[in-house]
């Protein structure tokens, strides 16, 4: 059941006395006036309007009505009705002889309005059902329950569609007129099928559909597909708007695996390259798949020796040539020339790195452990 609300009670009130001179009061189910021309009377109870909703037919308040009826004035009062219930009363002050030709319109225009405030009122809730939903998507792992699949046919959302994570973040008080409601709206219409939610005052989730040729994942599809959104977006929040594109996990649990990679990718992006706007997961996978080990022991352990270097290498220079050898994959000729130092200079350099670290760097597994290791500072940090 509907119920009339002092907001809405007091919007019928100013816009009917913008056309009819005369008072108008609106009440509740329970004759208390909620909005009033004469702002005295709110709040009290309305006896007319008791009668009226008791009766359920349009009462007229003459001279004589006065003598028994209390908290009322002359006029008429005419019962609302939603959905066949009576939810309330609109009463016109003055002499009835003069008000009966406004009646009827008042009704109707009263009723219309509260037709509309109901209207707005379900698609806000149907709207932070929807948002409710969406993030108990990124939350949940492994199948979803039967409550979900009932909650997502309410709502109108396939379950079984492929779907992929991105996230865009946009600073609070970043932008003088956009904010990211702005952006959602921007998403989600025209209608791609996008699941958007904000997560965050400063942050919003889409979960996409991930096949966008119909048939299978396509990192580049998606890319150029971000490139037309930011082509559209107020030109505000150029500079300031970051957005990030998780990987596509097919099965039970792909949601959240991939709303996890967008957040890691936005994470990394903005760590390595702070003057981009767009970072794609497939550029940061090896940093991405890592950042789990920053805090676990196999992490610390993985990045000890890397660690142990820096302490040692007080002026950075053998850090700076471990990291342009692991560029080259060990080629040294190809380092020094880089480096601009002469190959003995060079092989200098890289025993003293093995004997700090311990390291043998002509082996793979070396290489790799200080290349890791070398990851997983950055991380750490």
């Amino acid at each position: 059941m509907y119920f009339l609300d002092a907001a809405t009670a007091q919007q019928i009130v100013d816009r009917t006395m913008r056309i009819i001179d005369h008072n108008i009061n609106v009440m509740n189910s329970q004759g208390v006036i909620l909005g009033s021309g004469d702002s005295s009377r709110i709040n009290s109870i309305h006896e007319g309007a008791l009668l009226a909703i008791s009766q359920n037919r349009t009462v007229i308040i003459d001279e004589g009505s006065l003598q028994s009826l209390h908290g009322v004035k002359p006029g008429i009062n005419l019962p609302l009705h939603y959905h066949g219930q009576i939810i309330g009363v609109v009463g016109i002050t003055g002499s009835p002889a003069q008000l009966t030709q406004y009646g009827e319109l008042l009704k109707m225009t009263a009723e219309m309005m509260v037709e509309q405030a109901s209207s707005m009122e379900l698609e806000q809730w149907r709207k932070r059902q929807r948002e409710e939903f969406i993030l108990q998507l990124i939350r949940h792992q492994g199948p979803y329950p039967d409550e979900m699949h009932t909650w997502a046919k309410q709502l109108q959302i396939d379950l079984n569609m492929p779907r992929v994570a991105a996230v865009i973040e946009l600073p609070a008080q970043a932008t003088p007129h956009t904010n990211l409601r702005d952006i959602q709206l921007l998403l989600e219409y025209p209608q791609r099928n996008n699941l958007v939610a904000l997560t965050a005052l400063d942050q919003l989730v889409i979960l996409k559909p991930a096949f966008l040729d119909g048939h299978c994942w396509n990192p580049s599809l998606e890319d150029l597909r971000i490139e037309k959104l930011l082509a559209r977006l107020p030109a505000d929040t150029k500079g300031v708007l970051k957005i990030a594109l998780g990987h596509y996990f097919p099965g039970d649990g792909g949601i959240i695996k991939s709303y996890q990679t967008a957040c890691e990718t936005l994470a990394q992006g903005k760590q390595r390259a702070p003057e981009q706007t767009k970072y794609l997961y497939q550029h940061y996978v090896l940093p991405v798949l890592l950042s789990g080990l920053g805090d676990d022991w196999r992490g610390q352990e993985l990045a000890a020796p890397f660690k142990l270097l820096q302490q040692r290498d007080r002026r950075g220079v053998l850090t700076k040539t471990l990291r342009v050898y692991l560029q080259h994959f060990g080629d040294q000729q190809r380092c020094a020339d880089a480096l601009y130092i002469h190959r003995n200079t060079l092989r200098y350099r890289l025993e003293k790195i093995t004997q700090i670290t311990g390291i043998e760097l002509n082996s793979l597994d070396g290489l790799l452990q200080l290349y890791l290791g070398e990851v997983l500072g950055r991380l750490q940090h």
